[in-house]
């Protein structure tokens, strides 16, 4: 009986050991987690506070808010892979052969995202040459609307017909690019088709007096109305008023409304197409 006893005691012992053993490790564990969570937490508060005040003194420097959305995406990448290796670490997760892993997949995967770095890369070239910057209406990459935001890997362009549309950097950039608000202004071009009885010095001298009265028209540079060509109906008048982006629109429809009925008011025939028949009788 006291050897059995002695058995029990023993086998009792171990498993008490062994409790303690995991009960010790679980708290170790429980407690790293609940720190790796804790370090998580005011890691990216701290990112956060960082990077709202390097975009606060570039604000204050009157910096482009294209290069302040541009640099704060920058820090806050790569301050979020910093904070990863050293919560790794903490774990004792060695970081050095983590970063060499890094290396070794990064090339991999550098090979299959070769399409997002070169957007990555692309995006810092829009930045630095700067094609165009936030709030301009451009045409790139196929797409025509006002920039929104240049981000790391695209650039998100509103429509005329209000929708976002986000657009890869390298597309933009290995496209042209077509920024309308570069300038002061710009041209609309319109046509304006005559019949071949009318007056079309008079034409032209009414169009150039009625379109130059419209709204947002510039008096410099001048209306445009000049023969562009020559149809079977007669010839077809170049309109070209100019005005700033803003307002093209409203300067094309109010053109085209004004064509209309300038040259109906002034009684100008109206263009139709004609055909001259001529019928022979045959002798006999």
């Amino acid at each position: 009986m006291e050897e059995g006893e002695s058995l029990i005691t023993v086998g009792t012992t171990k498993v008490n050991q062994l409790m303690d053993m995991v009960a010790q490790y679980g708290a170790a564990f429980a407690a790293k987690i609940l720190a790796a969570i804790a370090f998580w937490v005011i890691g990216r508060w701290l990112i956060g506070f960082a990077v709202g005040l390097v975009q606060k003194a570039l604000g204050r420097q009157k910096v482009d808010p294209t290069v302040l959305r541009y640099v704060g995406n920058f820090i806050t990448v790569t301050l979020n892979i910093l904070l990863v290796i050293g919560i790794l670490g903490y774990f004792g997760v060695q970081t050095t052969t983590f970063a060499a892993l890094i290396a070794a997949v990064g090339l991999a995967i550098g090979m299959a995202w070769s399409g997002l770095l070169a957007n990555m890369a692309a995006g810092g070239f829009i930045i630095v040459l700067r094609p165009f910057k936030v709030g301009d209406f451009i045409c790139a990459g196929g797409v025509t609307g006002t920039v929104t935001e240049i981000g790391l890997f695209v650039t998100a362009i509103n429509t005329p017909d209000n929708v976002l549309t986000l657009v890869g950097n390298n597309k933009i950039f290995s496209d042209n690019i077509q920024n309308f608000s570069h300038n002061a202004f710009r041209r609309v071009d319109l046509v304006a088709q005559l019949s071949g009885a009318t007056d079309w010095k008079a034409a032209v001298a009414l169009l150039k007096q009625r379109i130059t009265a419209i709204d947002n028209v510039l008096a410099t540079p001048a209306v445009d109305v000049e023969i562009l060509e020559f149809n079977l109906v007669g010839p077809v008048l170049a309109v070209r008023p100019y005005c700033h982006t803003d307002h093209y629109w409203q300067v094309y429809f109010d053109s085209n409304k004004v064509i209309k009925d300038a040259l109906g008011e002034a009684g100008f025939p109206a263009p139709m197409a004609a055909q001259t028949v001529i019928v022979q009788q045959a002798a006999g």
